[in-house]
C-alpha cells in the first residue's frame, strides 16, 4: 500500500512539472540554478484559493451562500481530523474531479481571472508577496506549488508577476474537462515530487532553492530544499521549524481572532470549494438557475 502511494505521488509530481509553463518574463540577469517555491493557501493568500473561487461563483448566483457554508463546515472537520488519511485524500480527489467535469477550460480560466480580481487580490499576504519579489529581484524564478487546479494556479501566478505554477492537472479533451485527473492531486509528498521533477527539467540546484508553506503537510517539500521558511505556520510546522531553526514569519493580525477562525477560514480547500464550484459549474452548463 505504501509503495502504491509513493508511485501515485511521483506520478502526480511528474505530471505537474510537465504542465508547468512560464507565465512571466525571465529576469534580466537570471540566477538559473536558484528558485523559490511558495504554497498558496494561507501562505501566499488568506484562506483557500479554490474556496474563494467558489465564493466568486456564488456571487454570480450559481449556488447559494447556505450551500457554501455547509461545504465550509464539512471541510473544517475534514482538515481537523487529519487530511493525510488516504480515504480523505480519495474524497478530495473525487471533489476535485467534480469541480471541472464538463466545463470548458477557457471558461474556467476566464472566471478565474475575474474572481481573482474581485475576491482574491485583496487576500494576498503583503509580507509573503514581498518575499516572492525579493527572489525575483535577485534573479531567481518563483513558482507557486498548490493542490489548486493548474489553470487557477496560473492565473494567480500571472496576476502576481511570478514565474509560473505547479498545480493539480485535470484531463481535457477538445478544450473540455473530462472529469479525470492526470496523475493525482498535488498534495503532500506529491508537491515535493513536482519540485524535484521541475528542478531536473530546469537545471535547478535544490540546495540553493527556498520553499515556503504554512502547513506540516508540506514538510516533504520544505525538507527538499536548502532553505525552508514557515509562513503563518500551523502548530505542528511551528514546532518542527523551531527544532530545525527554520525562519518563521507570521503575517496574521489579531492573532486570537485569527486562530479562532482558522478551522473554517483556512480549512476550506479542495473538498469544500471543489464541491461548491462543481455544483455551480454544472448548473452553469445545464442552464439551471
Amino acid at each position: 500500500m505504501r509503495r502504491r502511494q509513493e508511485v501515485q505521488f511521483e506520478a502526480a509530481g511528474e505530471v505537474a512539472a510537465q504542465a508547468a509553463v512560464t507565465v512571466a518574463p525571465e529576469p534580466v540577469e537570471p540566477d538559473p540554478e536558484a528558485a523559490a517555491f511558495f504554497d498558496v493557501d494561507n501562505t501566499m493568500m488568506r484562506g483557500a484559493s479554490i474556496y474563494h473561487f467558489a465564493r466568486g461563483l456564488a456571487t454570480r448566483g450559481l449556488f447559494t451562500t447556505s450551500d457554501l457554508f455547509k461545504f465550509a463546515v464539512g471541510q473544517a472537520v475534514f482538515r481537523l481530523r487529519g487530511n493525510e488519511n488516504p480515504e480523505h485524500i480519495a474524497v478530495a480527489r473525487e471533489t476535485a474531479l467534480a469541480f471541472v467535469a464538463g466545463a470548458k477550460v477557457d471558461d474556467v480560466v476566464r472566471l478565474g481571472e475575474e474572481i481573482y480580481d474581485e475576491v482574491m487580490a485583496d487576500r494576498i499576504w503583503g509580507g509573503t508577496r514581498a518575499l516572492a519579489q525579493s527572489h525575483l529581484d535577485a534573479g531567481q524564478r518563483v513558482w507557486l506549488v498548490t493542490a489548486t487546479p493548474i489553470e487557477l494556479a496560473r492565473v494567480i501566478a500571472q496576476r502576481l508577476g511570478l514565474t509560473g505554477a505547479l498545480g493539480t492537472v485535470a484531463e481535457t479533451s477538445n478544450g473540455v474537462y473530462t472529469g479525470r485527473l492526470v496523475g493525482d492531486l498535488l498534495h503532500g509528498p506529491a508537491k515535493a515530487e513536482a519540485v524535484r521533477a521541475l528542478a531536473r527539467r530546469e537545471g535547478l540546484d535544490l540546495t540553493r532553492c527556498t520553499a515556503y508553506s504554512d502547513s506540516a503537510n508540506d514538510l516533504p517539500m520544505l525538507s527538499l530544499v536548502g532553505q525552508a521558511v514557515a509562513i503563518n505556520p500551523d502548530s505542528e510546522l511551528r514546532e518542527h521549524a523551531r527544532k530545525l531553526d527554520w525562519p518563521v514569519k507570521d503575517f496574521r493580525r489579531g492573532r486570537k481572532a485569527t486562530m479562532t477562525a482558522l478551522p473554517i477560514a483556512a480549512g476550506v480547500g479542495a473538498v469544500a470549494g471543489g464541491v461548491a464550484a462543481g455544483i455551480a459549474l454544472r448548473r452553469l452548463y445545464r442552464g439551471r438557475p
